[in-house]
């Protein structure tokens, strides 16, 4: 199947994009690198006879790779067409989370919100800790007084 996936993600490379990298990822399956539209995609087993796992994720600056954002189990008997057809699927629902949130409505503003509920100032330290300090605090004078009255005698 390795053999078989490889000669796939490099049919489907070339259908999706001019400029890509295709390599063997370590769990087995092929990784289709897209540098200039910062997208991956991986082929993979599924675990399921003739059907692979297509996911697609984004490439970050300097060039790691974050998770995957979506994927889908497609037949590998499919033609290229229609596992490009998932790619290319998968890769705009990647392309829709990165995208930037919508600009806030016209007319509201940070001043016109509702204001929010304050927090905590500062931290602050809870009973428990509070309890821990007085007993280490009470045995660290256990043991000064203990010293000073063995000593005097």
């Amino acid at each position: 199947m390795s053999t078989q996936l490889r000669e796939t993600a490099v049919q489907l490379a070339d259908v999706l994009w001019r400029q890509h990298t295709v390599y063997r990822d370590r769990a087995g399956g092929v990784v289709i690198r897209g540098e200039h539209v910062q997208r991956w995609i991986t082929l993979g087993p599924s675990g399921r006879k003739d059907e692979i796992l297509l996911r697609a994720g984004r490439i970050l600056d300097g060039g790691t790779t974050a998770p995957a954002r979506s994927e889908t189990v497609v037949s590998l008997c499919a033609g290229i067409g229609e596992l490009a057809t998932a790619c290319r699927r998968l890769l705009a629902e990647t392309a829709a989370d990165a995208a930037p949130p919508a600009p806030a409505a016209p007319g509201r503003t940070k001043q016109s919100e509702e204001p929010k509920r304050p927090g905590r100032k500062g931290k602050r330290m809870s009973l428990a800790s509070w309890t821990i300090l007085a007993c280490v605090v009470g045995v660290v004078v256990l043991y000064a007084y203990s010293t000073a009255t063995t000593g005097t005698r």
